[in-house]
C-alpha cells in the first residue's frame, strides 16, 4: 500500500467529482490538479550580514521538510552593494507527498495563526491558473522557534496548477480548503 496524505485522498474522492460536476469535464484528465508549491524568501540583509542567509535556509528547511537552495544575484547593483553571484534569496519546490503535507499544515495550522486573518486575497491569480500568496512573518509556522529568530522575514508561496484559467484554479484551491476573502468578511 502506497502512503497518501489526507489531501491526496480528498482530491481523488471528493475534489475531482466536485470539479467534474461544476465545470462539466468529459474526462478525469481534464480536471485541474496542483502541480507544485514554490516557497521563496528574499534575504536582502544577506549583503550586510552573511549569516542571515544561513538562518533563512534553516528556517525554510524546517518549515517545508525539504532542503532549501540559494538564489544568486544575476548582475551587479552598486546602489545595494550587490555583486553578481552573491546569495540573495532562498527557495524550495515541493511536489507530490511533501507538497500535500505542506498544504495541509498551511491550511489547518499556520493560516489560523495569522493575526486578524480574514482569508487570502482573490486577486493574486496570474491569469494562467497559478496563485501567489505572501506571508509577512515566518512565526505563523509551528516549526519555527520564536526565541531563535534573528529578524522577522516574509515569504512568497506560489501554487502552480494545471488549470486553464483563474476560475478553475480558484475552485480547485477552494475545494482544498484555502480560505479566500469574500465580500462579507473584508
Amino acid at each position: 500500500m502506497i502512503y497518501q496524505s489526507r489531501l491526496q485522498k480528498l482530491y481523488k474522492k471528493e475534489i475531482v467529482p466536485g470539479l467534474i460536476k461544476k465545470f462539466g469535464y468529459k474526462s478525469i484528465m481534464e480536471v485541474p490538479r496542483l502541480k507544485k508549491i514554490l516557497i521563496h524568501q528574499g534575504v536582502g540583509l544577506s549583503v550586510i550580514d552573511k549569516k542571515m542567509i544561513d538562518f533563512s535556509i534553516k528556517e525554510i528547511t524546517d518549515i517545508t521538510g525539504q532542503k532549501a537552495v540559494f538564489c544568486y544575484s544575476k548582475h551587479d547593483e552598486s546602489g545595494f552593494k550587490l555583486r553578481k553571484g552573491m546569495p540573495i534569496g532562498v527557495k524550495v519546490t515541493l511536489r507530490r507527498i511533501k507538497m500535500f503535507e505542506f498544504l495541509e499544515r498551511l491550511i489547518v495550522v499556520s493560516l489560523p495563526r495569522v493575526r486578524d486573518f480574514n482569508g487570502v486575497k482573490e486577486s493574486s491569480f496570474d491569469g494562467r491558473g497559478n496563485y501567489n500568496m505572501g506571508i509577512t512573518e515566518q512565526v505563523i509556522f509551528p516549526e519555527i522557534n520564536i526565541d531563535k529568530i534573528k529578524k522577522n522575514m516574509g515569504m512568497n508561496i506560489t501554487f502552480v496548477t494545471s488549470a486553464k484559467n483563474d476560475v478553475e484554479a480558484k475552485s480547485l484551491l477552494s475545494f482544498f480548503g484555502i480560505p479566500f476573502k469574500n465580500k462579507k468578511n473584508g
